[in-house]
């Protein structure tokens, strides 16, 4: 047998290169409709081949990923506005909230308001940090808050008490209650919890007293 008769025996590179190849495993992509949704956020056919490239072929896949940053650095030239919201969508976490590292903020996260906020009664805008009772509202420019009466002293003003005697103000349409427990002798820090604590009741006993005290 000739070399050349045995070389024709031995099983070509090209031959194995080909049945190997015919053992590749399928190609895998995002469906249709995940391909549309983050075109929709976004995404364009390059950056979206990126992702399959590096093993994100699915919504299930950002769940490894997860943050806004590591898709970032996997996917270079995705923006952060981009990127929070393909994972706002793959996570199922609000957009809008980003840590101080980029990140989505977590799902669930709370804003908490401060208990001094102060809004404009006109015009209902919230009122700066450094606002002081008596300001002007920054949006309408009146008055920001009502000006109330004092059960107590009969000074008036803004805010929550008074600036003269330091009583706590009590609605306007209670001020008359207000003035008649004085009278019978209740302390001025009493007074407006008593309000609080009556019934309707209770108050149309008062009413009746402060009736009987003009007639």
């Amino acid at each position: 047998m000739t070399d050349h008769d045995h070389a024709d025996d031995q099983p070509s590179d090209h031959a194995s290169n080909d049945d190997h190849s015919g053992h590749d495993h399928p190609h895998v992509a995002f469906s249709i409709l995940e391909t549309q949704i983050l075109r929709a956020k976004g995404l364009d056919d390059a950056q979206l081949a990126r992702l399959t490239a590096v093993g994100v072929a699915s919504r299930a896949d950002f769940a490894t990923v997860g943050d806004a940053v590591t898709l970032r650095q996997l996917v270079p030239g995705i923006g952060q506005e981009v990127a929070d919201e393909v994972i706002g969508w793959a996570l199922g976490r609000p957009v809008g909230g980003t840590s101080a590292t980029g990140g989505t903020a977590p799902s669930g996260s709370l804003i908490v308001e401060s208990s001094d906020a102060v809004y404009c009664v006109h015009c209902k805008t919230r009122q700066p940090k450094d606002y002081s009772s008596g300001d002007l509202c920054i949006a309408c420019g009146k008055q920001a808050e009502p000006i109330m009466s004092c059960y107590w002293c009969s000074a008036s003003g803004p805010g929550t008490f008074c600036r003269q005697c330091g009583a706590e103000f009590v609605p306007t349409a209670e001020l008359d209650l207000a003035i008649l427990l004085k009278r019978e002798g209740i302390a001025k820090h009493e007074i407006p919890h008593q309000l609080r604590a009556m019934s309707p009741a209770d108050k149309d006993v008062l009413w009746g007293r402060v009736r009987k005290s003009r007639g």
